[in-house]
């Protein structure tokens, strides 16, 4: 009787642990056919494209600066910040305004596909695969519907020398 009850004990203890696994709700953002991930914790919004002025002396991967509602937001294009080839702008082009560290940066992606929801045993550790460093701003990854999707942790997107100097 004892060995029952600490079986139903257990039992009772995996079912709550299967409900109650903490969930962390993420946006899902193409670049290419590669999808990617980032908390929608530090999402301000979503924008269409919208022209960017161009900054001379800026990093690679900066496009420019955009006015949103009175402010300038400083635009990284996340496809060359990844080592990627530059794309043509499209409809489906999108600016994710994100708090990066207490900065609000944009976040210029091919399109924006939709929130998930992950308890954190879904997410894998991301294995090291680049001696550039480059893959410091990979979380993790998980498999979603047999789909590979590259969570992005925003705060190691940008180094704190490229964040101030973009907060400016």
């Amino acid at each position: 009787m004892k060995l029952q009850k600490e079986n139903e004990v257990s039992l009772n203890q995996e079912a709550y642990e299967d409900v109650f696994q903490p969930v962390t709700q993420w946006l899902t953002f193409l670049l290419g056919e590669q999808k990617y991930a980032v908390k929608v914790l530090q999402v301000q919004e979503v924008l269409r494209y919208t022209p960017i002025t161009p900054v001379p002396g800026a990093p690679f991967e900066v496009v420019g600066i955009i006015n949103l509602r009175g402010n300038v937001v400083t635009v990284v294009d996340v496809r060359m910040k990844f080592g990627m080839p530059a794309q043509e702008v499209t409809d489906l082009t999108r600016i994710m305004m994100m708090d990066v560290q207490g900065y609000i940066i944009g976040c210029m992606v091919d399109s924006v596909t939709e929130v998930i929801d992950l308890n954190d045993n879904e997410v894998e550790s991301a294995p090291d695969v680049s001696n550039s460093g480059n893959s410091v701003f990979i979380q993790g990854i998980a498999n979603i519907e047999n789909e590979l999707h590259i969570l992005v942790n925003l705060d190691k997107l940008l180094t704190e020398e490229e964040l101030e100097m973009l907060g400016k």
